[in-house]
């Protein structure tokens, strides 16, 4: 049975080749591929060469300005990616259990106005294990990155990552009472147009503006500073009123520095979101983040 098990490894084509290829079945483009490993289109094209000379068939179709994968690239593809997803989960395994770093990228706002202040509970419960954030709005590359789990937004729909659902990313007005008062409160939706609106360019105004059956908010000037955080911390001296996520601004909204004058929450489908890959849905130190996260959202 040895003697059997080495043969089958010597007729494997070589790492390089079916690394190109999971690439290109990928991007479907050889240029793409060979940017995102580092050679040249011409280094690309000779390993899927060189690959299909060894499975004897070929498994791309090149057509002007397009490839397409063929029957046997159909066949290959799929395997092949789950291939790669293993050895990363096998090598996160290894390179870590239980202790060590655990690398989680997410949202400015859901790390300094969610993360921050329940994170506390995590590290007690595992002290051998430290918690690196990276925070950016990019959508991580599990499979380059040193990254291991991470906290995104949107649909929920992104391929090749098992997802959990946190919380709606609804939306609704706020501002600071100070500001309310200079125009005697803010009793109705329309009251909130005789102020200044921060961020008014956001779609999220516009569909809270059309839910609380008021006209398209009309353009007017105003800058866009990229994250909730930054908008309530505007709102809160005063300058504007800002469109957010209640759910990240409850200490604010207890202790009066902020009120949200109104019930009405839009929301448009999104939500926050805990990913990773599949293959590694069974490392420790991502299953005790997974458990952790999902029983203190479960408990607010």
């Amino acid at each position: 049975m040895p003697e059997l098990k080495s043969r089958q490894v010597s007729q494997l084509p070589p790492l390089q080749a079916i690394r190109v290829f999971e690439a290109v079945a990928r991007h479907l483009s050889f240029t793409k591929a060979a940017g995102e490993l580092g050679m040249t289109q011409a280094a690309a094209s000779y390993q899927i060469k060189l690959l299909e000379e060894r499975v004897g068939a070929p498994l791309f179709l090149r057509r002007p300005r397009q490839i397409v994968l063929t029957e046997a690239g159909q066949r290959m593809a799929p395997a092949v990616s789950e291939a790669f997803a293993l050895l990363g989960g096998a090598y996160a395994a290894a390179r870590s259990g239980a202790d060590g770093v655990l690398c989680v990228s997410t949202l400015l706002t859901f790390a300094s106005n969610w993360l921050a202040q329940h994170l506390g509970s995590f590290q007690v419960a595992h002290p051998s294990l430290a918690v690196r954030l990276d925070t950016s709005n990019r959508l991580v590359d599990f499979a380059r990155e040193d990254i291991d789990i991470a906290i995104r937004s949107g649909g929920g729909n992104w391929p090749g990552v098992e997802v959990h659902k946190l919380f709606n990313a609804d939306f609704t007005p706020m501002l600071s009472p100070k500001l309310a008062a200079t125009i005697g409160g803010v009793k109705e939706p329309a009251d909130l147009l005789r102020l200044p609106i921060l961020d008014p360019g956001d779609i999220w105004w516009r569909d809270w503006f059309i839910a609380a059956g008021l006209p398209e908010l009309a353009k007017r000037p105003g800058s866009s500073m990229g994250a909730q955080a930054y908008e309530a911390n505007a709102a809160i001296a005063g300058q504007g009123v800002a469109i957010v996520t209640a759910a990240f601004f409850k200490a604010e909204l207890a202790d009066g520095r902020l009120i949200q004058p109104f019930d009405l929450v839009g929301d448009d489908g999104h939500a926050y979101w805990l990913v990773y890959p599949p293959a590694r849905r069974n490392v420790p130190k991502i299953r005790a983040f997974r458990e952790w996260i999902l029983a203190e959202i479960a408990g607010q």
